[in-house]
C-alpha cells in the first residue's frame, strides 16, 4: 500500500531568476515547495505575485506542474518579483534582489491558514520578513499550525535583509533550523556559540528548543544534529552546473525523510542524492530523475 500524501506548506517569495541562461522560476520557499511536490507530497505555497505578465506565467508553470494556487495571491500595486543572478566561477549564485515587489505583500488569507493548519510541515526563511507586514502574515500563519508540526527555518540570508531580531524571533517560532556553512558562524557569532560546528548545533537545539538542527556545506556535504546524534555525510560527486535550488531540495527531501521517520543516516544520504542531481542540472527546480522520485515514493525501501 502506498504510503499517505504528507501536506507540506512553503511560505515567501515566488520570483523570477534571470540566470544568464534566461529566466528561471526561483524563490527559496518556491523552490523548497516544488522540490517537495516532485519528491510526493502534497505541497503548496503561501505568496504573491503581480498581476501583470510575470505574474500570470508563474501562475501557469506552476499549474503545469500540477501544484495548488489558491495560496499565491494576485497583486494589482505591486509587480511580480526578479532577482539578477550572476554565476561565479565555481557556480554559487550572487543575487540582485529587487523590492517592494509583490511577495512583500503576503496575507494570511482564509485558505492559506486553512493549509497552515493541515500541514504536517511548514518551511519560512528571512527574506520575506523584510516587510513587517510580512513578517505579521507569517507570525499568524505559523500560530495556525497544529503544535505537532515541523516549523523549519531555513535561514537562507540574502544581503542586506539580515536582522538580529527576525533571526532571533524565528528561531523561537520554529523547532528544525536549516543553515548553511556561511550561515552558522554569524549565528554562533549573534548568540556567543564558540566550539565545533556540533557544539554549535547543540547549544543553537538547547537554547531554542529546536528537534533538528542541520548544516548544509556545498560540495563538502551536511551534518544533521537531532536529540544528541549527529549524522555526517561527505556529500556526492558530481559535475555542477550551477548550485541554484539545491540547498532547497536538500530541505524538501530532509523534511520527507523526518516525517516519514527515517534515520538521520538515510535522511542524510538521500537528501544529498537530490541536491547533488540539482546541482547537475539548470535551473533551481529541474525535472528530478526517476529513481530519486521513487526512492522517496517508497517510504520503505532503501536507495538503490
Amino acid at each position: 500500500m502506498p504510503p499517505s500524501k504528507l501536506k507540506i506548506l512553503g511560505i515567501g517569495e515566488i520570483l523570477w531568476d534571470l540566470l544568464p541562461s534566461g529566466k528561471q522560476l526561483g524563490g527559496a520557499p518556491a523552490n523548497f515547495t516544488c522540490h517537495a511536490h516532485a519528491l510526493g507530497a502534497d505541497a503548496r505555497l503561501v505568496s504573491r505575485v503581480g498581476d501583470d505578465p510575470l505574474g500570470r506565467e508563474i501562475l501557469a508553470r506552476w499549474r503545469e506542474r500540477g501544484l495548488p494556487t489558491e495560496t499565491i495571491g494576485s497583486d494589482a500595486q505591486a509587480p511580480t518579483g526578479t532577482v539578477s543572478v550572476a554565476l561565479a566561477d565555481d557556480g554559487q549564485p550572487q543575487f540582485t534582489i529587487r523590492e517592494n515587489v509583490a511577495w512583500d505583500r503576503i496575507e494570511a488569507t482564509p485558505a492559506a491558514l486553512a493549509a497552515a493548519g493541515e500541514a504536517d510541515a511548514v518551511c519560512f526563511g528571512t527574506l520575506a520578513q523584510r516587510s513587517e507586514s510580512n513578517r505579521e502574515a507569517i507570525r499568524e500563519l505559523l500560530a495556525a499550525t497544529r503544535p505537532d508540526a515541523l516549523r523549519i527555518f531555513d535561514v537562507n540570508f540574502r544581503s542586506p535583509f539580515v536582522d538580529a531580531a527576525i533571526l532571533t524571533d524565528s528561531l523561537a517560532l520554529a523547532n528544525i533550523l536549516k543553515l548553511n556553512d556561511h550561515e552558522l558562524p554569524v549565528l554562533a557569532a549573534l548568540f556567543g556559540i564558540g566550539g565545533t560546528p556540533a557544539d554549535q548545533f547543540a547549544a543553537l537545539a538547547a537554547r531554542f528548543d529546536l528537534r533538528v538542527v542541520t548544516l548544509t556545506r556545498g560540495g563538502n556535504g551536511s551534518l544533521i544534529h537531532a536529540s544528541g546524534e549527529c549524522s555526517e555525510h561527505p556529500g556526492e560527486r558530481t559535475k555542477v552546473l550551477d548550485t541554484v535550488g539545491a540547498g532547497d531540495a536538500f530541505t524538501a527531501a530532509m523534511t520527507i525523510g523526518l516525517l516519514r521517520g527515517w534515520n538521520l543516516e538515510r535522511i542524510n544520504q538521500r537528501a544529498n542524492t537530490v541536491a547533488a542531481f540539482v546541482c547537475s542540472q539548470p535551473g533551481a527546480t529541474p525535472p528530478l530523475a526517476e529513481d530519486i522520485r521513487r526512492c522517496f515514493a517508497d517510504a520503505s525501501d532503501g536507495m538503490r
